[in-house]
């Protein structure tokens, strides 16, 4: 069962992972589209351009902070078995 449970937790940094790379490559590919449009009409979407960064940056923030609950979770966890390992 412990097995399943590391397994399990790999997978889901791995997602979180592909999650974070994902983001920084569609950003790249944003930046070099817009570039290009504005290189062919001379106008900038800049509204477009910060709604796309606001999403993107919300994103990574949240996933961030759902990371941070995880760990903080796992140290209380191992707290509180250390805690009723030594009688306290």
């Amino acid at each position: 069962m412990d097995k399943r449970k590391r397994n399990r937790n790999r997978i889901k940094s791995q997602y979180s992972k592909f999650i974070v790379t994902l983001v920084i490559l569609l950003n790249i590919l944003f930046t070099v589209i817009v570039l290009f449009i504005f290189a062919k009409t001379g106008t900038e979407p800049s509204t477009l351009i910060g709604a796309w960064f606001s999403f993107t940056t919300v994103e990574l923030w949240s996933l961030s902070r759902i990371k941070k609950k995880k760990i903080e979770k796992e140290i209380h966890e191992i707290k509180s078995q250390n805690d009723e390992y030594q009688g306290g």
